[in-house]
């Protein structure tokens, strides 16, 4: 669902732009406006546009699904996955031929001698 809508999204984004682009200008009408002919006077510039034609409709269209699929992505990515991450799926084995006591056993044993070895000076140690 996430690759189509991602997909679906970048193909809004190329349509958004290629509208845009073939869209007139309104700064184009400036010139004419102020004299360069065709009469319109300063109206056309500042004043309504009249009504919208296919393709300022068609953008503005593009423009609420390309921000309706934003919204969307954001709340996918905001999601926390119930994946494990690489650390938490290692398994931790035990070496064949002993159990788990016996690998108790070793470990209370090495920490008993690590205790008495604990209180030695360098006089106990025989040369």
């Amino acid at each position: 669902m996430q690759t189509f809508l991602l997909t679906f999204h970048v193909f809004l984004a190329f349509g958004m732009v290629a509208l845009i682009l073939m869209q007139h200008g309104k700064g184009a009408d400036a010139g004419a406006a102020f004299g360069g002919g065709g009469g319109g006077g300063s109206s056309s510039v500042f004043g309504a546009r009249g009504s919208a034609n296919f393709l300022s409709r068609a953008t503005a269209v593009l423009a609420i699904l390309f921000f309706s699929t934003s919204l969307s992505l954001a709340y996918f990515a905001s999601q926390k996955p119930n994946e494990k991450g690489l650390m938490e799926q290692q398994v931790i084995s035990i070496p064949s031929g002993s159990s788990a006591k016996q690998q108790e056993v070793k470990k209370s044993e090495s920490l008993q001698e690590v205790e008495k070895n604990k209180n030695l000076t360098t006089e106990d140690i025989p040369n």
